[in-house]
């Protein structure tokens, strides 16, 4: 009833009080408000009496504005506004509207009973503690333990707790659990609405607790009857005080998450390493001196001899422990706690076999090769950190690992960090003989890749990708110079190694000069005199020893040039300059194609225009177009024949500019947008990564090699085909390895996107913007080859895709391949991320494609 009343200003009331008041005039208002006495007698007419002053005074007329019986004026009808209520004075309003609504049926005995309790409406007593207490928006503790009913899950965190509440196993089991000894009285937690309507339906759909969650409390000690919610899956008890765990803690067999970090927990019960489903144990920030593994497997232990209860052995039978250790787990964090490395049960078969991260940071290991040794057989350990553990070089000896074993074959990360090990001892025991990984000692923020060991040794520096690459670069180029300067000084150093070579300092001639004493002519005849009389017998003189010695200068920088100046000084500029050089180039071919006799010189070329015209393989493998530091081969654009461009003046014939040119270089790479078959003949085509062919839609077709139909380049993770005119299929032209650059052989067409996951099965992302793909190129079948992963058929599946600029104009094959998701399912072979369909002539986005799990979806531009 309460929140259907409204708050109403003063000036309401006091009209109400006028409306319900009975019309008395101010007079009888006044009469009856003063006490009676008796009247002075009137003087009679013949005496005279005197007045006091004051009598005169209230003998004069008064004036109408100071009658005390004038009449009472209607009030406005839009008063002042009243000063803001804060809430307290708004509550006891409301408060005082409600007792009056419900004195409404009794009958007023007089025209102010009415108003009864205004007085209540600014509160003057003393607010109670309780009123003052700071609400955090939550529920009481009774109130969160009832609403765990339905939810199974129940939270208690930072509410100063020194145990868990009675009231938890008297709502939800019905129990009253003995009393602690730590913990002898608990404290009252009776405030809260628990006899509300609502709370019996709660109880009637009680659901399992499920969760439990009571961190950053003062728990001291954990009841016994824990273990009679067998259904618990995820206790969270960090931040508190506890010291031991009872045994029957370990009966929580359906648990698959336990935090009991930041407590001083010194041991823990035998048969929590049999709990079945658990898969996630923090232990970090304890006591703990051992860590005994095998306990509750061991024949002095008999795992089932907890389950006997003394209200029956009714509950015995629910228990099924595992049979080997932590069968489940994955993730284990025992840092910062007492333990050594004798003091771990690492045994055969006593460590968990599933164990994917382990944590030992802030332990006093000691001598740790067995350990480390045992832990290097588990086959799913990725991540080792040991960071400010008492563990040196010792642990790690030259015979830490035998040749026939494959140690931490999963390990990514092992963290060593400010701890006596170094990085000889690391180098030493992980032989690259042994270890298959590929180690790294650089700490980035990005994670290892695959198939590289990451070991952080020493002070952690966490740098960036480019900062290593630039270090490494710099490393590269000083070991470069130190070689060339010691082969050309032609000594090294004493140690066998090469020393640091001077950098010369250029000299001017006057310096030069100086140093010769050669400033005065006086000194340069002396000089001229001394070189003739040192002149052989026979009497000729150098003519150079006759003129003063010029200083030596140092060797200018030669000046590269443009294609185009190159082009200019060898007349190329002109059409029929080029029509020249390209015939002159032909006739030195068909010259030196004939045979000639042994005795008979070869004749010379007579202009530069002759020279050796290099072939495919030599331009493909050039600098200018293969970089061996990022792996990338980049050919050069090319421009398709235009409609209106006569035919007799355009020639495909090499220009004949100078060896090593940028045009001669352009002009010997093949024509084809893809020449896979020169490409797979060159020396770095197994290492190759990204392959940018970009613009080259001279001739849109691809060149294969004719005995094999892939797949080919093996490390190729990129490949660009941006405005290259394909379409939804391609031109392929099959041609011996020998004959790859001509390109002759008789073409066939087939389906573009089928086609490159044949031949590039581990590509992670194809750029094919700015062609001429349209929807039907986009099939189900063709998507799915190329972004879902086939171990069997060797597909890495694609990353990122980029469709932009194209004839798109419906997304039927994604809609398709959306409905892989349909009701919340995972496709684990699904690694597309990035998916680009900008400028295109799509009209609408179907809803399915909003299943798709994508990071980067661009779709501006469209129509």
């Amino acid at each position: 009833m309460l929140s259907k009343l409204t708050l109403l200003p003063r000036s309401m009331f006091l009209q109400a009080a006028q409306q319900k008041t009975p019309s008395i005039s101010p007079s009888r208002l006044r009469a009856s408000s003063t006490p009676r006495t008796k009247p002075p007698p009137s003087p009679t007419p013949g005496s005279r009496t005197l007045r006091p002053q004051s009598s005169l005074q209230a003998s004069r007329p008064i004036t109408p504005s100071k009658s005390p019986l004038k009449k009472v004026k209607p009030l406005p009808e839009e008063p002042p506004a009243s000063p803001q209520l804060n809430i307290r004075e708004q509550i006891a309003l409301k408060r005082a509207e409600a007792k009056k609504a419900q004195a409404k049926s009794a009958p007023p005995t007089n025209g102010f009973d009415d108003f009864e309790g205004l007085e209540d409406a600014t509160s003057t007593r003393d607010p109670s503690p309780d009123e003052n207490a700071i609400d955090l928006g939550r529920w009481s503790v009774k109130e969160t333990i009832e609403r765990a009913r339905t939810t199974g899950a129940v939270n208690l965190a930072s509410r100063g707790l020194p145990c868990l509440p009675s009231a938890l196993f008297e709502i939800h089991l019905g129990i009253k659990p003995e009393p602690l000894k730590l913990v002898p009285v608990e404290p009252s937690i009776t405030t809260g609405t628990s006899d509300d309507p609502s709370a019996s339906k709660r109880r009637n759909g009680a659901q399992d607790l499920e969760i439990l969650k009571a961190w950053s409390n003062e728990i001291l000690e954990v009841q016994p009857e824990i273990s009679m919610f067998g259904s618990l899956k995820s206790v969270d008890l960090h931040n508190n005080r506890l010291t031991f765990l009872p045994d029957s803690f370990a009966d929580l067999t359906a648990l698959t998450s336990l935090d009991l970090s930041h407590n001083s927990l010194t041991s823990l019960p035998a048969n929590i390493f049999a709990l079945p489903s658990l898969a996630a144990l923090n232990l970090s920030h304890n006591s703990l001196t051992s860590l005994p593994f095998f306990a509750p497997f061991s024949d002095s232990v008999n795992p089932l001899g907890r389950t006997k209860d003394p209200r029956g052995d009714w509950y015995c039978d629910t228990i099924t422990r595992a049979t080997t250790v932590l069968p489940r787990l994955s993730v284990l964090d025992i840092s910062h706690n007492k333990l050594s490395a004798a003091s771990i049960d690492y045994e055969l078969n006593h460590l968990p076999a599933c164990l994917a991260k382990l944590d030992l940071s802030s332990n006093p290991l000691g001598q740790s090769t067995s350990l480390i040794r045992a832990l290097s057989k588990l086959e799913k350990l990725g991540e080792l950190k040991c960071e400010h553990a008492d563990i040196g070089d010792d642990s790690f000896p030259t015979t830490l690992f035998s040749s026939e074993s494959t140690p931490f074959s999963s390990l990514s990360v092992l963290d060593l960090g400010e701890t006596y090990v170094t990085r000889p001892a690391i180098e030493a025991a992980f032989l690259l003989t042994i270890v298959k990984q590929k180690i790294e000692y650089d700490v980035t923020s990005d994670a290892p890749k695959p198939g590289v060991l990451r070991v952080i040794v020493g002070k952690r520096v966490i740098k960036e990708v480019w900062e290593i690459e630039a270090e490494r670069r710099t490393k590269a180029r000083g070991r470069h110079n130190s070689k060339s300067n010691d082969t050309k000084d032609g000594w090294a150093g004493p140690l066998g190694g090469s020393s640091p070579a001077k950098k010369e300092v250029a000299k001017e001639t006057w310096e030069i000069e100086a140093g010769q004493s050669l400033l005065t002519e006086g000194a340069k005849r002396r000089a001229r005199a001394a070189a003739a009389a040192a002149a052989p017998e026979s009497g000729l003189v150098d003519s150079a020893l006759l003129s003063p010695p010029k200083p030596s200068l140092p060797a200018l920088k030669p000046v590269e040039k443009e294609a185009w100046e190159i082009e200019a000084e060898l007349g190329l500029l002109t059409a029929g300059g080029r029509r020249r050089a390209r015939a002159a180039a032909v006739a030195a071919a068909a010259h030196q194609q004939q045979p000639t006799p042994a005795a008979s010189p070869s004749p010379e070329p007579q202009s530069s225009a002759a020279s050796p015209i290099p072939s495919a393989s030599s331009a493909l493998s050039s600098t200018q177009y293969y970089t061996a530091a990022t792996q990338t081969l980049t050919l050069p654009p090319s421009a398709a024949l235009r409609k209106n461009e006569h035919f007799r003046s355009f020639s495909l014939a090499i220009k004949p500019t100078p060896a090593g040119s940028a045009s001669e270089l352009a002009l010997a790479v093949p024509t084809p947008t893809l020449p896979l078959a020169a490409i797979i003949t060159q020396p770095f085509a197994h290492t190759l990564k990204v392959l940018v062919l970009t613009s080259r839609k001279m001739d849109s077709s691809f060149s294969l090699p004719a005995d094999s139909d892939g797949p080919f380049l093996p490390a190729l993770e990129e490949l660009v085909l941006e405005g290259c005119g394909l379409g939804g299929t391609v031109p392929v032209s099959r041609v011996a390895a020998a004959d790859a650059a001509s390109g002759t052989a008789p073409r066939t067409s087939e389906a573009l996107l089928p086609l490159l996951m044949l031949l590039f099965p581990g590509l992670r992302t194809l750029d094919l913007s700015y062609n001429a793909l349209d929807g039907d190129a986009l099939s189900r079948d063709a998507l799915a080859a190329l972004v879902l992963a086939d171990a069997a058929a060797g597909r890495a599946g694609l990353r990122c895709l980029r469709l932009r600029g194209n004839a798109l104009a419906a997304l039927d094959g994604f809609e398709r391949l959306a409905e892989m998701f349909r009701g919340n399912r995972d496709v684990r072979e699904w690694t597309l991320e990035e998916l680009d369909i900008r400028d295109n002539e799509i009209g609408r986005l179907p809803p399915p494609v909003g299943l798709l799990p994508l990071e980067v979806f661009l779709v501006d531009g469209n129509t």
